[in-house]
């Protein structure tokens, strides 16, 4: 008997009727954006000159093709400091369980720094972090 109340109850929490206030505000939501686009092309202003109309690079004088190829350096620094950006923050959950995880813990994240050091070694000596290049 107290099975089947229970499943009763959960199939009354899984009915379509409780996803009807997340429907709702989602289409209030897409609505309400729709119409602000709309007004705002409506009742904004229609003057459009060529100084408007020009690319605007936070005061910049443009210069040169936006398709103009980048040193492939800027990306590997870029992508190195989200590498090891994202290893400093696995220290966090170290550093507030410290004292119940132990010796063990201790020597693990011991493992973490000497893998993250010979990593930080195999970078410096590959040059990705030389500009001179």
């Amino acid at each position: 008997m107290i099975l089947l109340q229970y499943l009763m109850s959960a199939n009354e929490l899984n009915s379509a009727t409780n996803y009807l206030p997340i429907a709702l505000q989602l289409l209030f939501a897409g609505g309400f954006v729709a119409i602000m686009f709309l007004l705002s092309n409506f009742l904004g202003p229609k003057r459009k000159t060529s100084d408007k109309l020009e690319n605007f690079a936070s005061g910049i004088e443009t210069h040169g093709d936006a398709r103009s190829p980048m040193a492939v350096k800027y990306f590997l620094v870029a992508i190195l400091f989200v590498l090891f950006d994202v290893e400093v923050i696995f220290f966090y959950p170290y550093a507030v369980n410290f004292k119940s995880l132990g010796w063990s813990g201790f020597f693990e994240v011991v493992l973490f720094v000497v893998f993250f050091l010979v990593g930080f070694i195999y970078i410096l000596k590959k040059g990705a972090l030389k500009w001179e290049d």
